[in-house]
């Protein structure tokens, strides 16, 4: 992947001082009516573990915000995520 100057490589994931029940309603909606693609993290697919909450919000979190993020998406889900510089 090329990156322009002063543009950096950003990773959208759950806070993980979220809780579990909030992780799930903004996982739910990205996977749902947000239009990430989570057939990955789904059991016997190649993200699933490890299989936690977090870590399957993170997936769900970053593959909608790579989708969608030129297009006005973010990184937010209601507080629950994060931006990162560092590849998870």
């Amino acid at each position: 992947m090329l990156i322009s100057v002063g543009e950096y490589e950003q990773w959208c994931i759950a806070d993980e001082q979220t809780p579990d029940e909030e992780l799930k309603v903004a996982l739910d909606w990205a996977c749902g009516e947000g239009g990430a693609d989570c057939s990955k993290i789904q059991v016997n697919q190649a993200c699933y573990f490890p299989n936690t909450m977090t870590n399957h919000a993170s997936y769900a979190f970053n593959d909608y915000f790579q989708r969608f993020k030129h297009k006005g998406g973010s990184c937010n889900f209601k507080g629950a995520a994060m931006i990162t510089e560092l590849d998870p």
